[in-house]
C-alpha cells in the first residue's frame, strides 16, 4: 500500500467532504434518548441518521451495502458491509447520539452553532463520536485507492451510547449473522492524552448512575418556624454522602468499589504518568488558586483509570438563589455518578451502593434509591504481537511516533459486551479527545489535524492486518 497515496486521500476526503458534512452534523441537536425521552418525535436523530448513512452511501468504496437498521422501540443503528480481499472479519465502531448543550459555552460558540478556529471545529458531538463514521469510512477508501488490502468489515454506528448503550445488545443479537466472528474490534470513541502519536486505550472504568432522594415532609414550611425541629434534607443527604465518599480525599469507603490493579496495568500506569507528567492534571480549566487532588502523576493516572469515583452531576427540589424563599424544603434529590473501576461488577457495586445509602435513615426520613445506568467496565486483552508491531507503524506512518497505551476513565458499554462474546478478538480502542476538547461539557471541539492522523493509522490497520490473515 502506498503510504504517500493514503495520506493524501485521507487529508483530501477530509477538507472536501468530511468537514463540510461533520458541520452540518454539528448543527443538528440529536440529544442520546436518555436525554430526550420523545428523540422519536422530535426527528433530530433520525436527521443525524440520514445525514451520516446518506455520506457513507455516497463514498467510492468498492464492494460496500449500507443499511439502517430499526428495531421496534429502539434507536436506529447504521450498518456498512464491506467485501473483503482478504480473511478475517474487523468491526468498526462509532456513535451519533449527543449529550446535552451544557452551560458555560464562550461567546460566539454554542452546543449547535459549528464554528472552525484554526484546527479547532466547535461543537457538540463532533469528537464525542461524530467524527467516527467519517474516519471509518476515509479509511477505507484510502487503503481501496492506495491498493492496500483489508478483511471483511463491519461498520456500526450506533445512536444511544450516551445513554448506557441500552439498544445496542439487541442489535449486536439480531446483526449477530452479519457480523460473525471478528478477529479484530476498532473503536473510535476513546481519547488521547497528547496529540503527538496514535493512543491506544487499554482499559475503561464502569459506570452505576443512581439517583437519591430524601425525603422528611410531604410539603415545605416556613424555615423560621421549622428549622432546629424538623431536619433538613440537605443535611441527611450529606451524612448519606459521607457514607460512601471520605469528603477530604474523595475516596469511595465502599469496599465493592474496589478491585486490585492487574500488574501488567500497574506497569503501563508508571510509563504513562512519567511521560506525561504534571501536564496530565494541568489540562483542565482549573480557577486560580484551586488544585488537583493529588499533586503525583502516578497517582492522577491511577485516580482516572483504576479507582472508583463519585460526582454528583444534577439535583432536584433545589430552586435557584434568585428564587429561593425562607422555605424549610420537603425533598432533595441528588443525580450520582459512580465511576468504577475496570473489572468490578456494576451489579454488586449497585446493590452495596442501595445498601449502604438506605440502612438506618436519620431520623426515619424516606430514602429512595433508583438505579438508573449501569454499564461494565472493560481490560484488553493482552494484545498480540503482529498488533502491537502494527499499531507502532501505523502511528509512525500517520504521526511520526510510535504508539503509546493508556487507560481511559469513561465508558464504552460496547466493548465490555464485546469483549465477552468474543475473547478471542483483538481490541484497538482509540479516538480524538484530546487535552482540553471538553467531551459531555461546553467548548466541545475536534482537532482536525488529530482526525486526520488516527484516519490514516486506521487505514495502515487495517492493511497490516489484512497481511497477517
Amino acid at each position: 500500500m502506498e503510504a504517500e497515496s493514503v495520506a493524501e486521500r485521507v487529508t483530501r476526503v477530509w477538507a472536501e467532504a468530511a468537514l463540510p458534512a461533520i458541520t452540518d452534523f454539528i448543527r443538528i441537536p440529536n440529544l442520546s434518548p436518555g436525554f430526550d425521552p420523545e428523540w422519536a418525535e422530535h426527528g433530530h436523530m433520525a436527521r443525524a441518521v440520514e445525514l451520516v448513512s446518506a455520506w457513507i452511501k455516497a463514498r467510492p468504496v468498492a464492494g460496500m451495502q449500507v443499511s439502517v437498521e430499526q428495531l421496534e422501540g429502539r434507536s436506529p443503528v447504521i450498518v456498512a458491509e464491506i467485501d473483503g480481499t482478504a480473511a478475517g472479519t474487523v468491526v468498526l465502531y462509532g456513535h451519533l447520539d449527543k449529550q446535552p448543550e451544557m452551560v458555560g459555552w464562550r461567546d460566539g460558540l454554542g452546543p449547535w452553532d459549528p464554528v472552525l478556529e484554526g484546527d479547532r471545529l466547535y461543537g457538540r458531538g463532533a469528537a464525542d463520536d461524530g467524527y467516527a463514521a467519517f474516519a471509518a469510512l476515509t479509511a477505507i477508501e484510502a487503503v481501496q485507492s492506495a491498493g492496500g488490502e483489508h478483511a471483511r468489515l463491519v461498520v456500526i454506528i450506533e445512536a444511544s451510547e450516551e445513554s448506557g448503550s441500552p439498544d445496542l445488545p439487541a442489535y449486536i443479537d439480531a446483526l449477530a449473522d452479519r457480523i460473525g466472528r471478528p478477529d479484530l474490534v476498532v473503536c473510535l470513541d476513546s481519547g488521547c492524552p497528547t496529540w503527538d502519536r496514535l493512543w491506544l486505550t487499554t482499559s475503561l472504568r464502569g459506570l452505576v448512575g443512581l439517583t437519591l432522594t430524601v425525603r422528611v415532609l410531604t410539603e415545605g414550611v416556613h424555615s423560621g418556624a421549622a428549622g432546629g425541629v424538623v431536619p433538613s434534607t440537605f443535611r441527611i443527604l450529606r451524612r448519606l454522602l459521607s457514607r460512601v465518599e471520605e469528603e477530604a480525599t474523595g475516596e469511595i469507603l465502599v469496599p465493592e468499589l474496589h478491585v486490585p490493579m492487574p500488574i501488567d496495568r500497574e506497569k503501563e500506569l508508571t510509563e504513562t504518568a512519567n511521560e506525561l507528567g504534571a501536564d496530565f492534571s494541568e489540562r483542565f480549566p482549573f480557577v486560580d488558586g484551586a488544585t488537583a487532588v493529588d499533586a503525583d502523576a502516578i497517582a492522577q493516572v491511577a485516580a482516572k483509570t483504576w479507582q472508583p469515583a463519585m460526582e454528583l452531576i444534577g439535583m432536584a427540589g433545589v430552586p435557584t438563589p434568585a428564587d429561593g424563599g425562607n422555605v424549610l424544603r420537603p425533598y432533595t434529590t441528588a443525580k450520582l455518578s459512580f465511576r468504577l473501576p475496570p473489572m468490578c461488577d456494576p451489579d454488586v457495586a449497585r446493590d452495596a451502593l442501595v445498601r449502604v445509602l438506605t440502612a438506618d435513615p436519620p431520623y426515619g426520613a424516606s430514602i429512595e434509591v433508583e438505579a438508573n445506568d449501569l454499564a461494565e467496565g472493560w481490560n484488553a486483552p493482552p494484545t498480540a504481537p503482529w498488533l502491537a508491531a502494527a499499531l507502532d507503524e501505523a502511528s509512525m506512518a500517520a504521526f511520526g511516533e510510535p504508539a503509546r497505551t493508556v487507560g481511559e476513565g469513561g465508558t464504552i458499554p460496547f466493548m465490555a459486551m464485546l469483549g465477552e462474546r468474543f475473547p478471542d478478538a483483538q481490541f484497538v480502542i482509540t479516538g480524538v479527545l484530546g487535552p482540553d476538547t471538553n467531551a459531555h461539557g461546553p467548548n466541545e471541539f475536534l482537532h482536525l489535524p488529530t482526525a486526520r492522523r488516527v484516519t490514516i493509522a486506521i487505514a495502515h490497520l487495517l492493511n497490516a492486518h489484512a497481511a497477517v490473515r
